[in-house]
């Protein structure tokens, strides 16, 4: 509020009284309140306040009068607007010039009064509602108003409470009654407030531009200004720190433009005096000259009391605040130094600023590291501002390099901006070494390296799609750039296009042969798409540097050069066709129409090209593998219309013509499928081509089946059985890769493939001696030839039609009426016979077919187990589920195969590639098997053996393993974690039955490495099931009963005399007591006391039951160090009366109730071949129809809360406690067990 200096002794007088007292009419006329509002009532402050703003409303209201012209008093209305600074400010709806001239004038009059207002402003943007009078303001030092302010700030916060009876405590809540008082305006979130911080920092800019002319060298404004501030930072009030920082840190900014502008009056000034010296004679002298002169001096003198104004601002506000402890406030200090060394360097442009700025570099807040670099990226874009930077260069170009790895990708990308900058700045200094040798030799040793530089380089491949991009920005610059001297004219350019393009791609090729950072192409193209001006898509360039023969020697490329220059147009096409980045770089963008337009012209484009090209790069480079593979991936991307649009049917036929010769010359897997795909591509029956494509495939098809069945022929003889050398084997084994290869991706059904791939599966399951390239792809066929059946008699069955001429000549039914259970009959016994023989080949002597075999069988077996469930009956037929011998010898095959000993990851002994070629297909193994598992074909059980091998195998398997425990957990939760406890209960029993071989006495069990690992993996599978503890309660609850009942299982008859045999065991199971609710843990506990005998009480000392000790502390939350602890907890606790057993049940979200029985002192023996497989966890379906809580009130949520029959005086006290849980059911069931 407004308020007008009074006398000091008077002030004092009436806060020493504290009486309350009514401004006088003559303070109320001159525009002033007296009475300092701390001391006043309520209904005080109201009649102050209004007073205060009735003077405002009059002072306003007589301003508007005075500017305008008189009229008759009945016409005059009074203009009512917001009444102070902050409420104008906050609502916006003047314009901030016009509110700034107000105040101005308004200080011309009274200067005290405005500064006042002017004082309050900043004080209310901070969130306190207190008011400065001018008493304070004149009698009270800066601190003393600081401190009124601050407990005024605190004493305004209005809280509201609420007590809650929760035996034994009485709970105190507290809350904000007003919320909005939460806060203060700078931080407030909505549009209102943030608008309000816009409408701040413009009123701080206004004020010092509306003042440059008037009042702003008074020596009275800034002095107050800068004071306050300075005392505002200091606050540890953060609302005040960040309202004051914010504001002087914009008032220097303000100031900065007020001395720019003051550069070109100097300017002017100078000229002006210099004209009129001219004029006047030598040596004399004029009023006007003298007038020039005063104001040129004038001018001189005002941007040194600016800079001071500026020094001050700086010291006592940005020294003490750009390491606040508030990122916010070192956010605004970083950000504006950015502008001031922008804007004026010749005050700020030295190493006492810039050092602030390197500092701040090594923040832990991304956000301030963020604006650190972006204010220096401002600098370094303007190359004059450079050369005085050295010394900044030399002391922070190693921290601007490291960030390029910063853990913020935001982070990361705006330090390599700026490295790319340093390093064009280099550049850009080598040209003008000749001029100025010596200092700018200086400063450019100071810039980043070539050396550095190149170590950016390996950015293009990163996962990052932005920080790729500003890599290969520079990766252009820099690669693309031509020595000094060298340059070439857009003229030469576009007439040496060839010769230019040619150069660049060399270059391209040269860099990435020679960086081998990455093997992968695509992501390269990808980095380099936006920055290299066409050259990818110069499609005319790409394809004439390999079909025609270079003219000059140095133009040519050597082989490994054409491969990369292959991959590049490949990937090319990739990126023209589908318009976004591969996978991993983010998801697809959305194009607006004219992007559309434009992408579609370009793939039209494209496509023309290699449509006309494409044959004859296949003839040309027909025998290279690798370059006719990813050829071959270009038609994928075509348009395939535009071979109807532009009449290029010649071209398809070219292009078939060279596919066709390409099978038949080559045996390569990846050509074949490369080929079979591009079949399967063209061969679109909604296409204009599809009948051309379609004739030449059924073409090349005859002559592989021809030459293959002639090839069978000689290969079964009637009478000498096997007689065929093994060149006749070798041609059998190309000609049926290549049938498989086709039989993948199209429907050979019609040419009874299928029957004699499993005539040769027979043969050698009967016989033997067939090698492995003849059997692999026999059982890929064989299983393609039987999907292929299952699918046509899937959509035979959907489309309600008999099945086609070609499913049931697959069949062999060519000639019968149509029957639907027959002709599954039949299809049954083929999947049975193939699945059979895969049983057979998991014992093969060669591994690659035994594996290949055991993959196929686990795919069949995931197709088989789910006939029937959408199909239809009819399909039941085909259902099978594996029996218990079949299970085994396929978890045997796991363990063998890649849990084995000869099979575990090998680092030293093979190399690299070939080891990860084997991690690669036991992976495949491994996931297989674990489809299994997580479909339900297997028993969940078998996963145990997978699961004991989680810890040795993390880094290669555990993705899977983890996968495979998420997926059961979703099936089944109570049996996935049955699995986990078993799992552990055999490493265990393992465990001991190696320490018990090798030790004589058992001490110092669970300190062995074995155990050790253990007791890790119970940490990781207990960190499997998540924060949601509600959802995995009963899955924790039954890992702990069976882990009870495992550590004390034993002769009952011994129990009570002897060390429980597996004690240890508890040891491992805590690890999953962190996933129990606080009410689960109690329950536990009761359980785990009924094991805990008298015996037991009096001889728990020493190591041997330290284990208990541990579990026990997991339960109840305690750190026992001492042994007595343990059994004084449990006196402490006793079991129930036998007369009263305490039986909880627990409702669960399923409707079942878990029931946890505690029996009387003597323990009952645990039935291991009880029907429940939990012998006091049991699980109960129960429905609660009404429920009263404790003390007999009707609960309104049924199932939710907690009642007793009994009252709960008839129980132990400590039994009590907890068990009005909210999540809990309740009973008190009378007898015994």
């Amino acid at each position: 509020m407004i308020a007008e200096p009074s006398p000091a002794p008077d002030t004092s007088q009436k806060e020493n009284d504290g009486q309350e007292a009514t401004a006088p009419a003559s303070a109320v006329q001159n525009g002033g309140c007296v009475k300092n509002p701390s001391n006043l009532t309520p209904k005080g402050r109201r009649k102050v306040r209004e007073q205060c703003e009735n003077v405002r409303k009059k002072n306003i209201s007589r301003r508007k009068r005075a500017s305008q012209p008189e009229t008759n008093d009945d016409e005059v209305e009074e203009v009512v607007e917001a009444v102070t600074l902050f409420e104008v400010v906050s609502l916006g709806k003047r314009a901030m010039q016009s509110v700034v001239d107000d105040w101005i004038e308004a200080y011309k009059e009274d200067r005290d009064l405005a500064l006042l207002d002017l004082i309050n402003f900043f004080i209310q943007c901070s969130g306190c509602q207190g008011m400065v009078t001018a008493e304070m303001y004149q009698s009270l030092h800066t601190s003393d108003i600081l401190k009124k302010m601050i407990e005024k700030f605190d004493e305004e916060t209005g809280l509201q409470y609420k007590r809650i009876m929760a035996r034994p405590w009485i709970l105190t809540v507290t809350w904000p009654m007003e919320l909005e008082d939460e806060g203060y305006p700078l931080v407030k979130p909505g549009p209102h407030w943030k608008k309000f911080k816009a409408n701040f920092c413009e009123f701080t800019a206004v004020l010092i531009q509306q003042c440059q002319y008037s009042i702003l060298y008074d020596g009275y404004l800034m002095n107050t200004i800068t004071s306050l501030l300075s005392g505002l930072t200091g606050s540890v009030v953060r609302a005040f720190r960040h309202t004051s920082t914010l504001a002087a840190v914009k008032l220097v900014t303000a100031l900065v433009s007020v001395i720019q502008n003051l550069d070109v009056s100097i300017h002017n000034a100078q000229q002006l005096y210099e004209v009129e010296k001219n004029r006047t004679p030598e040596g004399e002298t004029g009023p006007r000259l003298d007038e020039l002169d005063r104001k040129r001096k004038e001018c001189q003198q005002k941007p040194v009391e600016i800079e001071n104004m500026m020094n001050a601002l700086f010291k006592g506000t940005f020294v003490q605040r750009y390491r606040d402890v508030i990122p916010e406030i070192r956010i605004v200090c970083i950000e504006e130094m950015g502008s001031w060394l922008k804007l004026y360097p010749n005050m700020f442009l030295n190493d006492s600023y810039l050092k602030y700025l390197g500092w701040m570099l090594y923040d832990k807040q991304a956000e301030v590291r963020l604006k650190c670099l972006q204010g220096l990226r401002g600098l370094y874009e303007h190359k004059e501002l450079i050369f005085k930077m050295g010394l900044f260069n030399t002391r922070f170009k190693s921290r601007i390099v490291s960030m390029t790895t910063d853990k913020e990708p935001e982070v990361a990308v705006e330090a390599m901006k700026l490295v790319m900058l340093m390093v064009l700045i280099r550049n850009g200094v080598f040209l003008l070494l000749g001029q100025l040798m010596a200092t700018l030799q200086r400063h450019c040793e100071n810039t980043v390296s070539s050396e550095e530089c190149e170590a950016m380089y390996h950015f293009v491949y990163a996962t990052y799609r932005p920080l790729a991009v500003v890599a290969g920005e520079l990766l252009c610059k820099r690669l693309f750039c031509l020595p000094p001297g060298e340059e070439e004219t857009p003229h030469s350019k576009k007439k040496n296009k060839f010769v230019y393009s040619v150069g660049r791609l060399k270059k391209l090729i040269t860099f990435f042969l020679n960086h081998g950072f990455h093997k992968h192409v695509t992501y390269l193209v990808d980095s380099l798409w936006d920055w290299e001006d066409g050259l990818l898509r110069d499609w005319e360039c790409l394809t004439n540097l390999l079909r025609d023969k270079p003219m000059r020697k140095e133009e040519a490329f050597t082989d490994a050069q054409e491969n990369v220059l292959v991959e590049i147009i490949a990937a090319a096409v990739r990126q023209t066709a589908e318009g976004h980045p591969p996978v991993g770089r983010g998801g697809r963008k959305v194009l607006s129409a004219k992007e559309k337009k434009t992408h579609m012209e370009e793939c039209i484009r494209m496509t023309e090209r290699f449509i006309v090209v494409l044959p004859e790069l296949l003839a040309k480079y027909s025998s290279d593998i690798e370059k006719v593979t990813n050829f071959l991936q270009i038609p994928q991307y075509y348009n395939l219309n535009v071979y109807v649009i532009g009449r290029l049917e010649k071209y398809l036929d070219a292009l078939l013509k060279e596919m066709k010769e390409l099978v038949h010359r080559h045996t390569d897997l990846n050509i074949l499928e490369a080929c079979s795909k591009v079949y399967s591509i063209l061969c679109n029956d909604q296409l204009a081509i599809y009948p051309i494509v379609s004739q030449a495939l059924h073409q090349l098809i005859d002559e592989m089946v021809k030459d293959f069945s002639q090839l069978l022929n000689d290969f079964f003889q009637e009478e000498e059985g096997f007689g065929v050398n093994e060149e006749h084997i070798l041609r059998l084994s190309c000609i049926l890769k290549k049938l498989t290869a086709f039989h993948n991706a199209h429907d050979l059904t019609s040419w009874h493939i299928g029957d004699w791939t499993l005539k040769i599966l027979n043969f050698e399951k009967e016989n033997g001696g067939l090698p492995a390239e003849t059997l692999i792809p026999a059982l890929q066929c064989s299983y393609f030839a039987l999907l292929w059946q299952l699918e046509l008699a899937t959509e035979a069955l959907i489309a309600e039609t008999p099945p086609s001429q070609e499913w049931l000549s697959g069949c062999g039914r060519e000639d019968r009426p149509w029957e639907m259970k027959e002709a599954l009959s039949e299809l049954k016994e083929r999947m049975t016979c193939f699945r059979l023989i895969c049983e057979s080949y998991l014992n093969h002597h060669n591994k690659d077919v035994s594996e290949k075999a055991f993959i196929l069988l686990c795919d069949l077996l995931i197709v088989l187990s789910h006939q029937g469930v959408d199909e239809g009956e009819d399909f039941t037929v085909l259902k099978f589920l594996p029996d218990h011998d079949l299970q085994s010898r396929m978890i045997e095959f796991v363990k063998d195969h890649v849990f084995g000993e000869n099979n575990l990851p090998e680092e030293t002994n093979k190399e690299e590639t070939h080891s990860l070629d084997s991690i690669y297909r036991k992976r495949i193994i491994l996931a297989e098997y674990c489809k299994l598992i997580a479909y339900n074909v297997v028993e969940m059980m078998t996963a145990v053996e997978i699961y004991k091998h989680y810890m040795q195998t993390y880094h290669e398997f555990g993705d899977i393993i983890k996968e495979t425990i998420n997926r059961t957990r979703h099936n089944d939760k109570i049996e996935s974690a049955r699995t986990l406890i078993v799992c552990l209960q055999e490493l265990y029993q393992n465990h001991m039955a190696t320490y018990c071989n090798n030790n004589s006495h058992k001490k110092h069990i669970d300190s062995s490495a074995s155990f050790a690992n253990i007791k890790e993996l119970a940490r990781r599978f207990s960190l499997t099931f998540g924060w949601d503890q509600m959802n995995s309660r009963e899955s924790i609850a039954m890992i702990h009963k069976e882990g009870i009942d495992f550590a004390f299982h034993g002769d009952s008859q011994h129990i009570d005399y002897y060390l429980p045999p597996n004690l240890t065991f508890l040891a491992i199971i805590s690890e999953f007591s962190n996933k129990l609710l606080k009410p689960d843990k109690k329950l536990v506990y009761y359980y785990l006391q009924e094991f805990v005998t008298d015996h037991m009480l009096l001889t728990c000392k020493g190591e041997n039951w330290h284990p208990l000790y541990c579990y026990r502390s997991s339960l109840i939350g305690t750190d026992d160090d001492a042994e007595s602890t343990i059994a004084s907890s449990f006196r402490e606790w006793p079991p129930p009366d036998r007369s009263k057993v305490f039986a909880s049940k627990r409702k669960f979200s399923d409707g079942s109730v878990m029931d946890i029985s505690l029996p009387g002192s003597s323990r009952q023996p645990v039935d291991s071949q009880s029907d429940s497989p939990l012998s006091y966890f049991s699980w109960k379906s129960k429905t609660v129809t009404s429920e009263e809580n404790t003390w007999g009130m009707r609960s309104p949520e049924v199932q939710d809360t907690a009642r007793m029959e009994d009252s709960p005086e008839s129980l132990p006290e400590e039994q009590t406690e907890d068990l009005s849980e909210d999540i809990d059911v309740l009973e008190t069931d009378e007898g015994n067990l």
